[in-house]
């Protein structure tokens, strides 16, 4: 079910770890945002568009986690767009031949891996340009290096909505991309910061997994983010509600990421310190 968050801007909330596709009304159709993940999901989500009479005229996927990057046919054929980044990230995966069949294995313990079509996974073109190409209000993209390669918030500039990706989340605690990355903490904070430069320009914050929240709620988050992260690199256990017993229920998992990432982080150090 579509739910307005804010004027031509809807939200349809998966089942899935509250995963959130955004639908923003344009003159000729919808932009289309993370579209969602599961198979039944994503028909009611185009069932709701076929009754507004709206169809998807460009598509978009703010970063390159597998639950980002799915579609369905019955969203047409219209252009998907990512960032630079994103898409060669993307490419890079899908050059492996067994990569649809590692997602499903990944999915096989979350009950869902039947429900997750992929044959239109990833397909996405590249976006250098700083705004989405399509007819509606001025899409912003501010793309920065936390948690995954070419990530991408959105500022949907007339409606004043964020969409974050996977950032500012109320039950998920900030995960780094702790691949390659130099420096993961500093990537984080300077995306929070970048988000920080914005958030006097929005009025609703939508996480791409958790609740939408308002402008009091977007600056909590920013600044329990940035608390979070800074408890990470100084090596010290976290005062978060989204860790340990304060954790929502159903989202106790989340403690078990926490830790995994404080871990790595560590060994990053330790190695680190060995090569100096």
């Amino acid at each position: 079910m579509l739910r307005q968050v804010a004027e031509g801007v809807l939200v349809h909330e998966s089942e899935f770890v509250q995963s959130n596709a955004i639908v923003v009304q344009g003159h000729d159709g919808v932009l289309l945002i993370d579209p969602g993940v599961q198979d039944h999901e994503m028909v009611c989500l185009a069932n709701d568009l076929a009754e507004l009479g709206q169809p998807v005229v460009a598509g978009f996927s703010t970063h390159p986690d597998w639950d980002h990057l799915l579609w369905h046919a019955r969203f047409g054929t219209a252009p998907r767009y990512g960032t630079a980044r994103c898409a060669a990230a993307v490419r890079a995966e899908l050059a492996n031949p067994g990569a649809k069949a590692e997602i499903t294995a990944h999915l096989e313990s979350t009950g869902i891996a039947e429900r997750v079509p992929l044959d239109l996974y990833g397909l996405i073109t590249a976006l250098p340009a700083e705004t989405i190409p399509w007819a509606g209000p001025r899409v912003r993209i501010i793309e920065h290096q936390a948690h995954a390669p070419g990530h991408a918030a959105l500022v949907i500039e007339e409606r004043g909505v964020l969409v974050a990706g996977d950032m500012l989340s109320d039950v998920l605690v900030p995960m780094l991309d702790l691949g390659d990355t130099a420096d993961p903490i500093e990537d984080y904070l300077a995306a929070l910061r970048l988000l920080a430069g914005v958030a006097e320009e929005v009025e609703v914050v939508v996480p791409g997994h958790g609740s939408v929240g308002g402008t009091a709620e977007l600056h909590a988050r920013i600044e329990r983010d940035r608390a979070y992260v800074l408890a990470l690199r100084e090596g010290r256990v976290p005062s978060d509600p989204r860790v340990g017993p304060s954790a929502k229920p159903g989202w106790e998992w989340v403690s078990d990421v926490h830790d995994g990432q404080a871990r790595r982080l560590a060994e990053r150090n330790e190695r680190g310190g060995s090569r100096g």
